[in-house]
């Protein structure tokens, strides 16, 4: 499970279909290989749910994809001669804390990376990537935040409610790690209540993970906007455009009373009646 390993220390890209786990993965070896980074890239999808489907894709021509990556030349490797070294799983406490910082600092330089790698990956093949999409959110009163293939779901969804009407709009997070957290908290400003979708539950009583992480960004940058979490879709039950429209009505009705009563809520589980 992605969530559960989201602060290992791994760069963490997220996608909504085939095509753009495809995209990641050809991206991901530049990312992680650059010089300022240097750490462990995982590019997630949700198991069965596009891993098991049936979709086009565009392909990268073989030699174009090889051109892109480039090939990998370490600075320090392990078959070196010249540079013997041995390498194991303890990190002692002389050493731990510097190391820790180190990967925090190559963690926050990944930011840049990112975006220059999707730059270049834009130019050769016209298909436009960053840290998040924002989707009908220049306008937008109701926001759901949320990553993979939901957003597929909440874009049919966001578009049947744009023509009754509703100033309805998705904000899909692709890059959760390094987590951009002042231009979230930019892209939600102007929103008048937020939901935070998460399909994993931290088991805390207090919300999931990626509602903590925007929320925080929201209060560390300033911006004060109602938010709502919802936890759903755990073990990859299905999530209706139907149970996405209700999270949209239950932002309506918050904004309506002017508060939210209860911000840790679930949407899509089978409960006792």
């Amino acid at each position: 499970m992605p969530i559960g390993v989201r602060d290992s220390g791994w760069i963490m890209l997220f996608s909504e279909n085939n095509q753009e786990a495809y995209d990641n993965l050809i991206m991901a070896h530049r990312i992680a290989e650059h010089k300022d980074v240097l750490l462990p890239l995982m590019v997630c999808q949700d198991g069965f749910i596009t891993s098991h489907s049936i979709e086009n894709i565009e392909l990268i021509e073989d030699e174009k994809a090889k051109e892109f990556i480039g090939k990998y030349k370490p600075e320090h490797f392990l078959l070196n001669d010249k540079e013997p070294m041995s390498m194991g799983p303890l990190d002692v406490q002389p050493y731990l804390f510097e190391h820790k910082y180190q990967q925090a600092n190559a963690m926050r330089a990944a930011k840049n990376v990112v975006l220059e790698v999707s730059k270049e990956f834009e130019k050769m093949t016209g298909r436009k990537y960053s840290f998040f999409e924002e989707y009908k959110t220049e306008d937008a009163d109701f926001v759901v935040v949320c990553m993979n293939s939901t957003a597929g779901t909440t874009k049919f969804v966001v578009d049947n409610l744009r023509e009754k009407g509703i100033k309805a709009g998705l904000l899909k997070i692709r890059m959760y790690r390094p987590f951009p957290a002042e231009e979230i908290a930019k892209s939600l400003s102007k929103a008048k209540v937020v939901a935070i979708l998460d399909k994993a539950d931290s088991v805390n009583g207090a919300g999931g993970a990626l509602y903590t992480d925007v929320t925080s960004a929201m209060f560390a940058n300033d911006v004060h906007v109602k938010a709502v979490n919802y936890v759903y879709g755990i073990g990859g039950r299905d999530v209706p455009a139907s149970d996405i429209e209700k999270v949209y009505n239950d932002l309506m009705e918050i904004e309506k009373i002017g508060k939210v009563d209860n911000p840790y809520r679930y949407f899509g589980v089978r409960r006792d009646k």
